[in-house]
């Protein structure tokens, strides 16, 4: 079976923790996409009262045309769960997101979610992060400095040969810019041993706005497979 499939998987499983009256987070990504459609198809059928919050610009146009009542982040004072996926999820439950480029509004998000629930397919399963390139989000005033001390502070917490690279659009011309106006660096890491000290080392740099580590946020995982999914919870 596809990674797709899994995918769409993990998304229908996620619905189980989807109740009446909630306010949900919905996140970006192929994977927070199927559930956001999911999400859609239940409310249309009467099955679901709910009020999602969209991590992006492109989730707000997935939720709307799925018919997914939406609201803004400025009317909720907390959220009951929040739904994302995944790029890369370790035994601890700590990950690695921001391959599309929406980490900080999807950590906005999560750490505001009673409940952060994480949609994978089993290829985003690891023992250590680091494989997939670490996303810094960072000011576009000054970038080229804060690489610098991004690539330093990567090795004062273990990792041995950062390779630290700024963002591009699809035809390489420019920089990528997120939907808050800001830069991504991604960071070759090969392995970060030690996920809390590359936490703190890069949220104490100027021009650091966040970065893709989501730290003790997902309590659940579900995992798409072939001929089920696997749901794991701390």
């Amino acid at each position: 079976m596809s990674a797709q499939s899994q995918k769409a998987r993990a998304a229908e499983a996620a619905l189980e923790y989807i109740e009446d009256g909630m306010i949900v987070g919905l996140g970006s990504g192929s994977t927070a996409a199927l559930f956001v459609k999911a999400l859609g198809r239940r409310c249309a059928a009467g099955d679901l009262s709910i009020k999602g919050i969209p991590t992006s610009r492109e989730t707000e146009q997935i939720a709307l045309e799925a018919g997914v009542p939406l609201i803004p982040i400025e009317q909720a004072d907390r959220i009951d769960v929040a739904v994302d996926g995944a790029d890369e999820v370790d035994g601890g439950f700590r990950l690695i997101k921001g391959g599309g480029g929406c980490l900080l509004r999807e950590k906005i998000i999560a750490d505001a979610a009673d409940l952060m629930v994480v949609l994978v397919d089993e290829t985003k399963l690891v023992e250590t992060l680091g494989a997939f390139p670490l996303p810094v989000e960072v000011d576009p005033f000054g970038w080229t400095i804060t690489a610098k001390k991004v690539f330093d502070a990567l090795r004062r917490a273990g990792v041995e040969r950062p390779l630290v690279d700024i963002r591009r659009q699809g035809d390489r011309s420019e920089p990528f810019i997120t939907d808050g106006g800001h830069y991504i660096l991604d960071c070759a890491c090969g392995a970060i041993e030690d996920a809390y000290s590359v936490d703190a080392e890069l949220l104490a740099i100027p021009g650091v706005v966040d970065h893709g580590l989501f730290i003790d946020q997902a309590r659940v995982v579900i995992v798409g497979e072939d001929d089920d999914v696997k749901v794991m919870e701390l």
